[in-house]
This record gives C-alpha cells, structure tokens and sequence, in this order.
C-alpha cells in the first residue's frame, strides 16, 4: 500500500518541521542531507526508526517541539534496557482519545456502555488510552486498572459493567475465577476489548465461552501514542487501523524490503500527525500482513491481519528458529491442552547440548501422560525438535494480570 497524496504531504511536512529542530531526528535527516520528500520513491530512502534509536536519545532527545508544549510524557517499561520516553502534545492527546473512541466505535460500543478498565495507569500507555477513549466516546468509565480480583468483580457485578478492556492474559483469570465462583449469571458484560500481548485461538475461545462476550483485538504500542490505533470490527476479518493519523507498511524484516500487500512480514509505523516526537518509518517487530480489498463491514479504513508475533520473539533449539506462535498452534491442536504453557531452555553441560522443557497444562478428562507424549511427538514431527514435556492440571500456571512471559531462556543467564 503506498501514501497517498495527502499522506504524502503530511509525511513532507514531519520531515520539514523535524529538521527545524534540534531532535535526534532533525539531526539525523540534517546530516544525511534529507529535507522534503516528493514520492513513494523519496519515503522508502528514508533510513527507519528504531527503539535502540529512542534508547539513544534518552529521555528527551526525540521531543520535536517547545518544552511548554508539552502536556505529558508516558513511557515503556523498560524491563530490557533503558525506558522509551514519549513527549505529547495537547493535540496528542485528543488524537489519541479520537483514534481510541473510534475504536470503541468499531466494536459497537456506545454512551450508553459501562467500560470497566482493568490495564495499568501511570506511565504506561494502557490505562489512561483505555479511559481517554472512553470519555471521548462518552461512556462511563470504571477505572479499576490491574489486580485486586476481588473488587474487581464486586465492581462488575454492581455496576453492571457491559465492556471489559483487559490484557488477555488478566480477562483469562477473571474468566477462571467466574467460572470458578459459579458467577456467570451474575455477570451483564457483553464486550470484551483486548490489548497489549498477543493471544492464541484457544484462549480466545475460553474466554468467549466462559464469559459469554464478544471479544475484540486492539493495537498499539507505546511509541506510536498507544493502544487505541486499530481493531477489529464485528466482521472479524482484520484489525482497521486509521490511515488518516498513521501510514503502515510491511517490510521484510530480514532484507527491509516492502512487501506486497497480503504478504506478511514486519509492521512499520509512520505518524502522520503527530506532534511531541514523530516518528518516521518506526519498526515495530510486530508480524502481521496488511489484508488486500476493502471489509465487508463497509469501513474504508485499511486493515492489519491479527499480529502473529515479534520478529524478536524468536529462540533457537538446535539450530531451529521458533516462534511462541507456533508452539500456541501447535499445542491447540491436542485434545485437552489449555491455552495455557511455558517454555524453558538450557544447556546440559553433561550431555553437551541444549534441552528444551514444555510445561502445559491439560483437563483432568485427558491421560496426562499420554497427552504429553503427543505434544512430543507432535514437536518432533512439525520442528525437528524434542522437547521433555511436563503436563499438568488447568490452573497450575501462574496467571498475569498483565502480559504472560512464557519463554524463559536460562542460556542467556
């Protein structure tokens, strides 16, 4: 999908007031000599963005307008190096609230809903996107953010909340422990909003099924204002994202070659508007494809297919390259595996290689001991890889009230 004329004007007009400034990016674009661009051809010589690159500039280098223009800051977490820092603007923030409201739009959210929401506030992007969103639409927000499971249910029941935005690994908890309570009947929620990790079918499914709810993908990312710039509609047939406030193309994450629409590869991000730190051409490591032909919902907004994972993602057993994503698939194909797992590698100093260990969960229903020889055996057929497995009871994991971290590679350590 290339920018259209108006994109690419917006795009001219980035590079035009970023090279005005002092940023990390201004200088950068200064250096290579770069000071307007005409055509598709101008945009794809522009070196992309990276968050090593935002890293570099920590905290404010990437701020492209006065410090009195700024109204807030929000940040990453940081758990693999420095936080990202990220500068609004006043208009930020309402784009943002616009993009997000337009979000609840897409899932047949209106004023008239009760939104409880469960993801963190503070610097993180999550909590306060959620309820920005909310207040634009003009729905009634319960701003619960995460934990506290106890009057987290109190407060659906007596609010009578129909709308839960969560993270799918802390609506699959509040789903296990509805069921758990026998609390379903109980319950008026008609939507659930989901963000900030992927999630497999299988999960999906038990939080459709144990909560009775309508559930939608939302997508964003810290550096690109937040969550709130795509979702699906009720035609499940891609996530639309708004191409009046973002150009996304899908590079090769390899070569960085665009590819062709339909083809996957990696998401990158250009920010056509934004003001406190634009960001042009920002690779995201998100896989995803951009889904050729317009929705059967009617909306003209293009769209992103679900994110199948990170390009970063990925661990090598054996000379073997695998993604979570594929193990998710893998292990949804047996009977009676939850959607629940988590993976640990190391190196075996006596036998001289590397070992890698499955733990997933399954129904009591199901032979654990046959069910683990078939996710073995499955392993070793689709992977070339074979994994010691370990199965046990639905539950036994630990659940997240943010994201799941399921790979834990003690090579590293």
């Amino acid at each position: 999908m290339k920018l259209n004329d108006t994109q690419l004007k917006q795009v001219d007009a980035q590079i035009k007031r970023l090279i005005k400034t002092d940023s990390y990016y201004g200088k950068m674009y200064r250096d290579l000599g770069i000071d307007s661009i005409t055509s598709q051809e101008d945009f794809e010589k522009i070196p992309f963005s990276s968050k090593a690159d935002l890293r570099n500039a920590y905290p404010l280098g990437i701020q492209a307008v006065p410090d009195e223009e700024v109204v807030r800051i929000h940040s990453s977490s940081g758990t693999t190096g420095k936080p990202v820092i990220i500068p609004y603007t006043a208009k930020d923030v309402d784009d943002w609230a616009i993009m997000f409201a337009r979000c609840y739009e897409t899932a047949g959210i209106t004023n008239k809903d009760r939104i409880q929401i469960t993801p963190g506030y503070g610097l993180w992007t999550a909590g306060i996107g959620f309820q920005a969103g909310c207040e634009k639409l003009g729905a009634m927000a319960i701003p619960m953010g995460p934990g506290n499971t106890e009057k987290q249910l109190q407060m659906m029941i007596d609010l009578k909340a129909t709308v839960l935005c969560a993270t799918s690994s802390y609506a699959l908890l509040l789903a296990e422990e509805i069921e758990r309570r026998g609390m379903k009947d109980q319950i008026f929620l008609k939507k659930g909003v989901i963000g900030s990790e992927r999630w497999s079918e299988k999960k999906r499914e038990y939080i459709h099924d144990k909560l009775g709810i309508e559930l939608y993908d939302i997508y964003g990312l810290t550096e690109i204002y937040g969550p709130g710039i795509g979702i699906n509609c009720d035609k499940q047939t891609g996530m639309h994202y708004w191409d009046d406030y973002l150009y996304i193309e899908i590079i090769d994450p390899v070569t960085g070659e665009p590819v062709e629409d339909g083809e996957e590869g990696e998401i990158v991000i250009t920010t056509l508007v934004k003001e406190g730190a634009p960001l042009i051409r920002f690779r995201t490591h998100d896989l995803s494809r951009i889904i050729p032909g317009e929705c059967p919902c009617g909306s003209k907004h293009p769209r992103l297919d679900i994110i199948r994972g990170r390009s970063d993602d990925m661990f090598k057993v054996h000379g073997v390259n695998m993604f979570p994503s594929q193990v998710e698939e893998l292990l949804g194909q047996i009977d009676g595996v939850s959607s629940e797992y988590n993976i640990n590698i190391a190196h075996d100093d006596e036998i001289n290689k590397d070992v890698i260990l499955i733990t997933a969960e399954a129904e009591g229903r199901v032979n654990f001991e046959k069910t683990g020889q078939l996710i073995k055996e499955a392993f070793k057929s689709k992977m070339n890889v074979t994994p010691r497995v370990t199965v046990v009871p639905v539950g036994t994991l630990p659940r997240s009230e943010k994201k799941t971290k399921r790979v834990f590679d003690h090579r590293e350590e």
